[in-house]
């Protein structure tokens, strides 16, 4: 809503400056509730093999620890190729309380689909992409970030 944009090759993190807790609202496929983490990753088909892959290996070993079985869930992504037309997007360690839940931790984000985020945080929210944290779009309180597809899509020159 600040008429800003910024666009990821691999992926986009949002979130807090620091290592501190970020607090939002999130909404996508129809559902809405108020979050607490250490923010969201947003991952395209290029930047699958990378953060994205991380998140869901740790993810799958800890859900492997927790039930005795052996489940590659970062093999589920491989599928997620670089010129797919959907996103998917990871919530980092959500924390569920009694003013934030943590039902919508994961998800694909599509044309009809996006992602919408509305900061709680008072100062130090940022969004940045793939990695470079001194450019990086302000996100504090009351600003809302939708995530979409771009209408730009990158080229593989061979």
């Amino acid at each position: 809503n600040t008429g800003e944009s910024l666009c990821a090759v691999n992926d986009l993190f949002i979130g807090p400056r620091s290592h501190t807790s970020a607090r939002y609202q999130i909404s996508c496929g129809g559902q809405t509730e108020q979050q607490s983490s250490s923010g969201i990753i947003v991952s395209t088909g290029l930047g699958a093999s990378g953060w994205l892959r991380s998140v869901i290996a740790g993810a799958s070993g800890i859900v492997s620890s927790l039930s005795g079985a052996a489940e590659d869930a970062a093999a589920g992504i491989a599928e997620f190729s670089w010129e797919s037309d959907y996103l998917y997007f990871s919530v980092r360690e959500p924390w569920p309380s009694k003013t934030s839940s943590s039902a919508i931790s994961f998800g694909q984000v599509t044309q009809t689909n996006p992602l919408t985020l509305v900061s709680q945080m008072p100062e130090n929210g940022v969004i940045f992409s793939d990695g470079m944290e001194h450019d990086f779009v302000q996100f504090n309180a009351g600003t809302r970030a939708t995530i979409s597809l771009a209408d730009r899509r990158g080229l593989l020159v061979v």
